[in-house]
């Protein structure tokens, strides 16, 4: 008796794409322009720091439009099976994971100076010669009240970090909506839902920028104010970015939400800019009390 032959679902290989090399390209020129762009800034000099990290971002922005034109057109040619579709999920999955021990260390950074450099330096468990060593007249206290170059720190109140965690607290619910409006194919729903979040999105970091205005001008807390300045911006900053990057995505997703792309059953690609989302907005509360109320 003849056996029934196995079903082999297809499985679409990509042709070599020249965006990796580009974006690689693209993310070492922004490292190396936005380190010396800094450097510039804090010593008050001229260089070429700027124009590395915009020609890095130009790049980065080609790469980017590139590759989600390449990507749509593959998705929307009918290219995928299920089975790409579950290396996809697998893959978005550990990008996010990746993105978790990104800022944990920073989050370990954090904690460490604070619970353990700062009680240290101030003489705790019986470091009282290392204090009067190191640092005589240090104050164990947080923020730090001066730094070795006598620089004050100046600690930010959170009533609009307060109002910025609102803010993507509420972004995260419209997205959901918009994406429960996408899966009951109620195209309305979803396009209004999504444009609110974006939306919110942008409002975010505008008042993240206005913070960072308010911080440098009137507060006297910059990348100089010691370990709290650092913490600070690098923490929020780099935050700041996935959001920026998220709300890109979101802004994606919703022009192809114009035009038509996306079925109740095949939107995964919507369904990683929701987990992104999420994601960001995850660690944006996580960091509002760890930097801001604790």
């Amino acid at each position: 008796m003849a056996q029934p032959q196995e079903q082999y679902q297809k499985y679409y290989v990509p042709e070599q794409s020249v965006w990796p090399i580009v974006g690689a390209v693209a993310l070492f020129l922004i490292a190396v322009g936005a380190g010396n762009f800094v450097v510039e800034v804090t010593r008050d000099k001229s260089g070429i720091g700027g124009y590395i990290l915009l020609a890095g971002l130009v790049m980065l922005t080609v790469m980017v439009v590139g590759w989600f034109k390449n990507q749509i057109d593959e998705s929307m040619s009918g290219l995928y099976s299920a089975q790409l579709g579950r290396s996809y999920r697998q893959g978005m999955a550990w990008f996010i994971f990746s993105e978790v021990m990104f800022f944990a260390a920073f989050f370990g950074a954090l904690y460490y100076a604070r619970f353990i450099a700062v009680p240290w330096l101030g003489g705790a468990s019986n470091n009282a010669m290392t204090n009067e060593v190191l640092w005589p007249a240090f104050e164990a206290m947080w923020p730090l009240v001066a730094t070795p170059g006598g620089t004050e720190t100046t600690a930010m109140g959170w009533g609009l970090p307060l109002m910025n965690t609102i803010i993507l607290l509420i972004s995260s619910v419209t997205l959901h909506y918009a994406h429960t409006g996408l899966e009951g194919n109620k195209r309305k729903q979803l396009a209004v839902m999504l444009g609110i979040t974006i939306l919110l999105g942008v409002i975010f970091l505008g008042l993240q920028g206005y913070e960072y205005v308010h911080a440098y001008r009137d507060l006297g807390l910059t990348l100089q104010s010691g370990v709290y300045g650092n913490t600070f911006f690098l923490l929020t900053g780099f935050h700041g970015l996935h959001v920026t990057l998220g709300t890109i995505i979101l802004i994606v997703l919703f022009a192809r939400i114009m035009k038509g792309h996306f079925t109740p059953k095949e939107h995964f690609a919507f369904e990683a800019g929701v987990w992104y989302w999420h994601f960001v907005d995850v660690v944006w509360v996580l960091l509002f009390f760890v930097v801001y109320i604790i």
